[in-house]
């Protein structure tokens, strides 16, 4: 900012409390509080005089400097505070329903609180240099004069949505929903996925499915539940596998009309209000496309519905992002290029089993293999593989696709799932007759998965030579970077651990709660996994029938990490906290060490 920009600030604001410096300049305060060097500002100042952009925007772009960073260098030369938290609970009900939540977005401002009798107004804002809507409120609240906080942009953005949904600015929204038309939205058909944030439909209720739709995406949702009661529906989200209400309860007579304009996107018959049903819905939200996958449950008050959010990307799709070590990769590099055998993936449900299969298969998917799927559902697609969807009401089932699969001169075969001794046998004989087979099983540990076979009925030296390996996983949260702490471990968390006491302080790092993080500490999940390798000690023990504890203790006297000992790495390394691993592998023994 230069001496005129302030002059403008000064000028545009005679009622705002703003103190100026003009002793310092913006560049100087950049330089004792980054690492900007003097030869980087002065190039962006001679590049300035040509552009005549904004030099922290000049910055910024050139990755100098931080939006952060820009933020605190202006408050310390305008004299303004820059706050590092903003909670909803600061901002006044009554002065948010004045202003318009379209305005306060675009603007990036908000009003805090109002003293009438000092005739002051607090505002917090991202850019100071953007006055007209400053002056605006000022004028809106009876010509107060303005006291002018700074915060970060998405501080701002997440104080709004929390506020607005908090307080009464969504109340008339909801009241039209009430009076919406059932017979208008029944004739609603979708055809192409539109994006919603394009989306220009003004029945309240499609404006109502549709905001929760990008508030869901927004805090990173992988299920939306909206649940009826007597008086009330309660909305969650999912988020990191733990349920949130991100909002409070909508009225109960919202729930038809809700029910109903969900079901017609998910192309269910919204009469048959007595069974479930099961949809899909394909939606574009920010320009990106979701598949999501709608299940209907009757319950005391009238329909659950459950929304699984699919994002169709390959981002995941990468081992070091799911969690995988450099060792743990190299291993399993091994394991996916052989020409023959069987990996299994076990773990419960929402364990990331198909998300770590499909990185194996992105991998090794090149021009030179002949790759085929057969899931329930489809969740992840990839250019190159051909991926089948099974269809009970066809007789489409694992058993008769893998055995349709294996006339069609496959390499790599991925099953969603071996649950009977039927699809066992097809994909062990697979796998013995030059097929490389990839699927799951539901177990806790990777031991446990060739006792698993077994009891299916297949016979344990059929395991033993078809079998090459098992990696077990869990999901764990990963610790928020901007709010967590780190602490001295105490001798009983030591011992959780399943490390010797060395006299030497263990600093293990621990949740916080920000508003990056929506104050949870955590943000995002990865895996920890436990990889066993099939070897001549390991067949000989499953040929004798010997229980899975047995020879999980060979594979870890062979070298095997388990589920906890990984854990306790990354929990070592900061990367999760002692409490989330235990969360996660509460039913591991003493045997897991590192």
């Amino acid at each position: 900012m230069n001496s005129a920009e302030e002059e403008m600030v000064e000028s545009a604001l005679p009622h705002a409390r703003v103190a100026t410096r003009g002793d310092l300049e913006l560049g100087e305060i950049l330089l004792r509080t980054t690492r900007l060097s003097a030869d980087q500002l002065e190039l962006a100042r001679s590049r300035q005089q040509e552009s005549h952009q904004r030099l922290g925007e000049m910055l910024i772009e050139d990755g100098l400097i931080s939006p952060d960073d820009l933020l605190r260098a202006i408050g310390e030369q305008l004299r303004l505070d820059v706050l590092q938290s903003l909670s909803p609970e600061e901002v006044d009900d009554l002065l948010i329903q004045r202003v318009p939540i379209g305005f306060a977005k675009q603007h990036r401002i908000l009003p805090l609180s109002l003293d009438e009798e000092l005739q002051i107004l607090r505002i917090v804002a991202a850019d100071p240099l953007e006055t007209a809507p400053i002056d605006d409120l000022r004028i809106l609240f009876g010509g107060a004069d303005v006291e002018l906080s700074l915060a970060p942009e998405r501080l701002i953005v997440s104080a709004i949505n929390q506020a607005y949904d908090r307080g009464g600015a969504s109340t008339d929204l909801l009241a039209e929903a009430a009076e919406d038309d059932l017979d208008a939205l029944a004739d609603e058909a979708l055809h192409e996925p539109q994006d919603l944030l394009e989306a220009t439909d003004d029945a309240p209720i499609i404006r109502l499915v549709n905001s929760l739709l990008q508030h869901a995406v927004k805090e990173r949702a992988s299920d939306i539940h909206i649940e009826p009661f007597e008086k009330e529906i309660r909305v969650r989200f999912r988020i990191d596998d733990v349920l949130y209400e991100p909002m409070r309860p909508l009225p109960r007579r919202l729930q038809a009309s809700i029910a109903s304009r969900i079901k017609i996107m998910g192309n269910l018959d919204i009469a048959e209000k007595r069974l479930p049903q099961d949809g899909r819905i394909r939606l574009k939200i920010a320009g990106r496309d979701y598949d999501v996958r709608l299940s209907t449950l009757p319950v005391a008050f009238g329909e659950r519905l459950v929304m699984r959010l699919l994002p169709d990307t390959q981002a995941l799709l990468d081992l070091e992002k799911i969690g995988f070590n450099a060792s743990q990769r190299k291993a399993l590099g091994r394991i996916i290029n052989r020409p023959n055998g069987i990996f299994l993936v076990t773990g419960p449900t929402g364990s990331g089993k198909t998300t770590t299969l499909h990185a194996c298969l992105h991998e090794i998917n090149d021009t030179s293999k002949n790759i085929i799927t057969i899931e329930e559902p489809v969740e992840i697609t990839q250019e190159g593989i051909g991926q089948i969807e099974v269809n009970p009401k066809v007789q489409l089932t694992f058993a008769t696709g893998l055995r349709a699969i294996l006339r069609q001169d496959p390499n790599v075969v991925l099953v969603g799932e071996i649950r009977d001794k039927e699809t066992a046998d097809i994909a062990i004989q697979a796998s013995l007759t030059g097929h490389l087979v990839l699927s799951t099983l539901h177990t806790n540990d990777a031991a446990s998965a060739l006792t698993r076979l077994v009891d299916m009925g297949v016979e344990p030296f059929l395991v033993g030579s078809s079998l090459v390996a098992v990696l077990a996983q869990r999901l764990v949260r990963v610790l928020c970077s901007h709010c967590r702490e780190g602490y001295s471990a105490a001798p009983e968390e030591v011992e959780e651990l399943g490390l010797q006491p060395s006299g030497q302080p263990i600093t293990l790092q621990r949740a916080v709660g920000c508003a990056e993080c929506a104050n949870t500490g955590y943000q995002g999940r990865l895996g920890i996994f436990e990889l066993m390798v099939i070897d001549d000690e390991i067949r000989v023990l499953l040929s004798s029938n010997t229980d899975s504890k047995t020879i999980k203790r060979q594979a870890v006297s062979k070298g095997m990490v388990t589920l906890r000992g990984d854990g306790t790495r990354k929990v070592l390394e900061g990367v999760t906290s002692l409490a989330e691993l235990l969360r996660a592998t509460e039913e591991e023994g003493s045997i897991d060490q590192i």
